[in-house]
């Protein structure tokens, strides 16, 4: 049997987090519609983007405890396991 990813257990609370994070994204739009103040439309941006970092860092976590420390399905190799988190972080990293 394959394992279920690490997030599993915690499924909810991200299913939660994200569909505030897609609330505040559907209140940018609207902000921009009202002709909002630049700033205040920025401050929500740095919400939205907080709200998104929480649930990658809720993910990694996830991963780190869980995917890493038992069998999975991409490989057994821990350096290869290693290097996948790292590219990871990496990539999220480069996104902000």
């Amino acid at each position: 049997m394959v394992n279920p990813p690490g997030y599993t257990p915690d499924k909810a609370r991200l299913l939660s987090r994200l569909a505030r994070a897609e609330g505040q994204v559907r209140g940018l739009s609207q902000m921009v519609e009202q002709d909002r103040y630049c700033i205040d439309i920025l401050t929500q941006i740095a919400a939205a983007r907080a709200a998104l970092d929480a649930v990658a860092l809720q993910l990694l976590d996830g991963h780190a405890r869980r995917c890493l420390t038992s069998p999975g399905p991409h490989t057994a190799d821990p350096h290869a396991r290693a290097d996948e988190l790292m590219g990871a972080v990496s990539r999220l990293l480069r996104s902000r």
